[in-house]
C-alpha cells in the first residue's frame, strides 16, 4: 500500500489530476447504473441528493480552494484581491458559457433552453446543462493537484486528494439524479446510463489543463483557485439548488445540503 502511495506521489501532477478526475467521472458512472435497476425514485430522494451535492460543493468551494488561495495571498499589500478576482472571474467565465452554448436544465420543457438558439434535440441540450455543471467540479480538482505540484504548505497533495474524494462522493449521487430524471422522460436504460456517465467525462477532459495553469508560477495560483471556486459556487446557486427546491421538499434539500457541506468539511479537515 505504502508503495502504491509512494508511486502516486511520483507521478507529474496532471498525471495525478488525471487518475483523480477519472475516480470523480467513474463515481458518476456508477451513480448513473441505477437505471438499470430502477426505473424511478422519489423526486424527495433525487432532490436530496442534489442538496448534498450542493453542500459538498459548496464547503469545497472554500476549504479546497478559497482558504489556500487566501493564505497565498497573506503577503501582498492587498491579500484579498487575488481570491476576489479569480472568485469573480470563475463566476463570470461559467456565466458566459451558460449565456452562449445551448442548454435547457432536467424538468424543464426544449422552449426554455437557454443560450443561443438551435435545433438541436432535447437529450443533446440536457447533455450539455449537466456538462456545464461539471466543468467546475474537474478544474477544481485539477487546479488542486497543480497546486500540490509546487511543494508549498498551503496546498498539499492530501488537500488535492480530500477534493477528488469528496467530488467523487457528490458525483455517485448527482449521477444517479441526472439518469433517472432521463429513464423517466422515456429514454432506454442504456441512453440514460450514457448521458448520466457522458456529464462527468468532461471532468477528466479538463485535467491536464487545469493542472498544468496551476503550477505555472506561484503568482497565479491564488488567481487559479479561486477561479474554480467561484465557478463551483455559481453553479451551484444558479442550477443546483434550484433545480433540487422545485419539486418543494425545500427542508429536505437544505439538511442534506448541510450534512454534504460537514461531510466535505470533514474530509479535507481530516485528509488535509
Amino acid at each position: 500500500m505504502e508503495s502504491l502511495w509512494d508511486t502516486f506521489l511520483a507521478w507529474p501532477a496532471w498525471v495525478q489530476a488525471l487518475a483523480a478526475t477519472i475516480f470523480t467521472w467513474l463515481m458518476t458512472a456508477f451513480g448513473a447504473s441505477a437505471v438499470f435497476w430502477r426505473r424511478s425514485f422519489p423526486r424527495k430522494f433525487l432532490d436530496a441528493m442534489l442538496g448534498f451535492a450542493g453542500g459538498v460543493m459548496i464547503a469545497a468551494s472554500y476549504w479546497s480552494l478559497l482558504e489556500p488561495a487566501l493564505k497565498l495571498s497573506e503577503k501582498a499589500a492587498l491579500p484579498w484581491i487575488p481570491a476576489a478576482v479569480g472568485f469573480l472571474a470563475g463566476g463570470l467565465f461559467l456565466r458566459a458559457i451558460d449565456a452562449v452554448l445551448p442548454h435547457v436544465h432536467l424538468g424543464f420543457p426544449r422552449t426554455e433552453a437557454e443560450g443561443l438558439p438551435t435545433r438541436w434535440r432535447r437529450s443533446l441540450l440536457l447533455v450539455l446543462a449537466i456538462t456545464i455543471h461539471n466543468i467546475p467540479e474537474g478544474l477544481a480538482v485539477d487546479v488542486a493537484f497543480g497546486a500540490a505540484s509546487t511543494h508549498i504548505p498551503e496546498a498539499a497533495v492530501s488537500s488535492a486528494i480530500a477534493l477528488a474524494l469528496g467530488i467523487g462522493l457528490q458525483n455517485l449521487p448527482e449521477g444517479t439524479a441526472v439518469a433517472i430524471p432521463l429513464r423517466r422522460e422515456g429514454l432506454g436504460p442504456w441512453k440514460s446510463f450514457w448521458y448520466g456517465q457522458l456529464s462527468g467525462a468532461v471532468e477528466p477532459a479538463a485535467a491536464v489543463i487545469g493542472a498544468a495553469t496551476a503550477a505555472t508560477s506561484l503568482t497565479v495560483l491564488p488567481y487559479a483557485l479561486s477561479f474554480a471556486a467561484g465557478a463551483m459556487i455559481y453553479v451551484v446557486v444558479e442550477e443546483v439548488i434550484p433545480e433540487a427546491q422545485r419539486g418543494g421538499h425545500t427542508d429536505v434539500v437544505t439538511m442534506a445540503c448541510l450534512v454534504g457541506f460537514v461531510a466535505m468539511m470533514i474530509l479535507d479537515v481530516a485528509l488535509g
